[in-house]
């Protein structure tokens, strides 16, 4: 019994680090808050706040229920272990193995140490140089995040599509909702490249480019404040779906941030209000990204994003022939099963970038 209390206490006190690790006591405050503000009879009056509001709580509890449960279930174990009863070492070993399994589990998030990295994700993903070939890739990008998604249990709103001419898409802006959503996608930020037998000239083997730009979406105007004085905001007539002239508005929004010479534009059937506040969302995400790629102090200090660098980024190849391989460019991680990897299977690629950027840290 001394031994299983000393192996007690030792994981009372990772869990503990832990806990100070990942900011509990400030998401506990966070949450007391927003279980307030779920309790207001007049949260219902506007839709998408409450809808909001109603995310962030179940997000939180999703999150802070797991350390709850195993803080108290290493404590009970600590207390009981010290009282000596013998007749108690069988179940309190199996409880602390148990426990020991779920630490280990939940350690995981120690990974997400980035000031954004437990926000949503807003994840855009635009077709390079190569025709319809490359935006048959972009369409094929699209399948495999929405795929990843769906595997981690994540909710995926497209908020803006732009459709190839023959097939495929030009470009896609997705808002992906769940647990550290940003913080495992960062690392999809940059160009992917796939070399294949092309389906739409003649079974010749063709290299298609996409680039793969992931920002943190960030609601509260308070965690990256942007001067109103460096935007220009400009509203146009947007068309229905796929550029059909129906339904048309002035609703569409577009924002520019004119130190950096950023350009957010969204159109859809929703009020300018929204457009106008979606895209701000987005705008902000670019910002955190491009604040964190230049290390500036301030958003004010930001100078304009190279984009012939972002293009030049190339992060992943994915070859389908002659031979089949995915292969990850900064971690070195390969897999021999593309199909896998296109259905989804992105998560060994993900949990490798994030212990090599632990590694280069």
């Amino acid at each position: 019994m001394e031994q299983l209390h000393s192996e007690a206490l030792e994981l009372q006190k990772q869990i503990a680090d832990a806990l100070v690790r990942i900011g509990f006591e400030k998401l506990q405050t966070r949450k007391t808050e927003i279980d307030r503000q779920a309790e207001d009879p007049n949260l219902w009056q506007d839709n998408e706040r409450a809808q909001t509001v109603l995310r962030e709580q179940a997000g939180l509890e999703k999150r802070l229920l797991p350390w709850r449960t195993l803080k108290q279930a290493v404590v009970d174990v600590t207390e009981l272990s010290a009282t000596g009863d013998i007749s108690l070492e069988q179940d309190l070993t199996t409880q602390l193995k148990t426990a020991q399994a779920q630490f280990a589990e939940l350690k995981e998030e120690l990974k997400f140490n980035g000031p954004y990295d437990d926000h949503d994700a807003i994840l855009s993903i635009h077709a390079g140089a190569g025709g319809t070939d490359a935006q048959d890739w972009a369409s094929m990008l699209l399948r495999m995040y929405v795929r990843y998604a769906e595997k981690q249990g994540w909710d995926v709103h497209t908020v803006e599509e732009s459709l190839g001419e023959e097939a495929g898409l030009k470009s896609v802006t997705l808002e992906i909702s769940g647990p550290f959503a940003y913080g495992k996608l960062k690392g999809e930020h940059g160009v992917h490249r796939l070399v294949r037998l092309s389906p739409f000239n003649a079974e010749s083997r063709e290299t298609s480019f996409a680039k793969v730009e992931v920002t943190p979406k960030i609601d509260a105007p308070e965690e990256l404040e942007i001067d109103d004085k460096e935007l220009k905001i400009d509203v146009y007539r947007s068309g229905g779906h796929g550029g059909q002239s129906v339904n048309t508005t002035d609703s569409a929004v577009r924002v520019t941030h004119m130190p950096t010479g950023i350009v957010v534009a969204i159109q859809n059937e929703r009020s300018q209000l929204q457009n106008k506040e979606t895209a701000l969302h987005i705008l902000r995400g670019k910002l955190a990204q491009l604040q964190a790629e230049q290390h500036a102090e301030k958003v004010s200090d930001l100078k304009g994003p190279n984009e012939q660098a972002a293009w030049g980024n190339q992060i992943r190849s994915y070859v389908l022939h002659p031979y089949k391989q995915v292969k990850d460019l900064r971690t070195e991680h390969v897999s021999s099963d593309p199909e896998k990897v296109l259905d989804g299977d992105l998560e060994p690629f993900i949990s490798e970038y994030l212990e090599h950027s632990i590694t280069e840290a």
